[in-house]
């Protein structure tokens, strides 16, 4: 499998060749949270972890096009643990053969390693292909730690595993066209999710999953997707193949340093007969050294079949520059909506909140790295 990715991939370093003279540009980000963490009720605890993550961006013409290398990395195997961090009603991956539930797995160390070419076909359209050992096939909304709307929450949706899990998935290629505001793209990838050795590279494995996305940009501020993809047996402790069905709408109106985003998203994963669905609406305003924002879901899956709501609300002040990194100290609180059914394992009214120190780096004179996926970099 890594040799179909590799001579997808090897047109790539091909073009590169051609061209070493040609100019690259370098583009970072990333972001950390130290966070003390309370989750309320019966199942709750306290703790303090850090979840974070850097990516790396390397860019370059050449005579066909535009050709881009793409790395991401996360430190959470050792900030988070191999078991991650609590957050009540979240399930999805396992952790020494059971599954997560009541807390967010980790992200691997090796997030995404991945190369892009861009072919222009006239004034306004495009093709592209881009692959590689872990990457992001074409599938749900971008991902959350890449939504602006999400950016100061330190905490992953609980609508995750029905949105946009796929984020980190091994052998990927894909084909997109672009024609003006519209685009299509298509997905071939290995279905499984990481397993728990999360300090791994890869897990490498069939090209036995596939899904294809259409976006719509009307304009700079709105962006719409939906996508539908196969899931051969993504869960290690589930015999079950998943088709997953999204779309979403999302609103950004960048003012340089102050921004307001918004972000409503569906997702629905059918498997063995039953659909779980996933609803989720979350915004973030910022206004010189100070950003509101907030999230509210409602969640079922195969732990919590009966919907489960949450609401979310918090703010981030910025603290004066540190060699122009972005420091902010932030807190936030969340209240639940718990189906009778599980009121006995949870509580009535279980609250939980954060208390957190957010840095990111020097923004470079392309902005963020928001808003971005694998095939358009």
């Amino acid at each position: 499998m890594r040799l179909r990715v590799f001579v997808c991939s090897f047109p790539l370093f091909f073009l590169c060749a051609r061209d070493a003279r040609a100019q690259w540009m370098l583009m970072g980000d990333g972001v950390a949270f130290l966070t003390y963490n309370h989750q309320g009720g019966p199942r709750g605890g306290d703790e303090v972890k850090s979840t974070n993550w850097w990516m790396g961006m390397a860019s370059t013409p050449t005579s066909a096009g535009q050709l881009t290398f793409i790395g991401m990395l996360s430190a959470d195997p050792l900030t988070a643990t191999s078991h991650g961090y609590r957050e009540l009603f979240q399930v999805g991956e396992t952790y020494k053969g059971e599954l997560i539930v009541d807390r967010q797995h980790p992200h691997d160390l090796l997030m995404q390693a991945a190369a892009v070419w861009r072919m222009p076909i006239g004034e306004n359209a495009g093709f592209t292909i881009a692959g590689g050992p872990v990457g992001e096939p074409a599938l749900g909304p971008v991902a959350f730690m890449h939504r602006p709307s999400a950016a100061e929450n330190p905490a992953a949706p609980l609508a995750h595993h029905t949105l946009d899990s796929t984020h980190i998935a091994m052998e990927v290629i894909t084909a997109a066209f672009d024609r003006g505001p519209l685009t299509i793209e298509s997905s071939v990838f290995h279905g499984a999710e990481p397993d728990d050795n999360r300090w791994d590279l890869m897990d490498p494995g069939a090209l036995d999953s596939w899904s294809t996305r259409v976006w719509l940009r009307p304009s700079k501020k709105w962006e719409f997707q939906a996508s539908h993809g196969f899931l051969k047996k993504p869960e290690a402790l589930e015999p079950d193949d998943v088709r997953r069905t999204t779309g979403s709408a999302s609103w950004f109106d960048d003012r340089g340093n102050d921004f307001t985003a918004v972000t409503a998203a569906y997702g629905r994963n059918d498997k063995h007969g039953d659909a779980f669905n996933a609803f989720l609406a979350e915004a973030t305003d910022r206004r010189g050294s100070l950003s509101i924002y907030g999230r509210a879901e409602s969640v079922q899956n195969d732990v919590h079949p009966r919907a489960v709501g949450e609401f979310t609300v918090g703010a981030v002040h910025e603290l004066p520059p540190w060699t122009d990194f972005e420091v902010g100290v932030g807190a936030d609180v969340t209240f639940y909506a718990v189906p009778a059914v599980l009121r006995d394992a949870y509580g009535s009214h279980p609250i939980s909140f954060h208390v957190f120190l957010r840095v990111r780096p020097p923004k470079s004179h392309m902005g963020r790295m928001w808003n971005m996926r694998m095939a358009d970099p």
